[in-house]
């Protein structure tokens, strides 16, 4: 029951902008492409369309 009350908290991480902070932040942390998801899926609702654009164009 705990998980879905933490699955409705979850902020929406969809905004372009908001998505290659998060990437640079956790690039320059180390994590590679599969733990940088995992991290913000963890926390967030990812637009993961956006976020394989990006990752595919850096």
């Amino acid at each position: 029951m705990q998980d879905n009350i933490e699955d409705c908290a979850k902020r929406r991480l969809t905004e372009r902008v908001d998505l290659e902070t998060a990437i640079s932040i956790l690039r320059a942390r180390g994590y590679d492409v599969e733990e940088m998801l995992t991290e913000m899926v963890r926390l967030f609702y990812v637009d993961l369309d956006e976020f394989n654009e990006l990752v595919r164009a850096a």
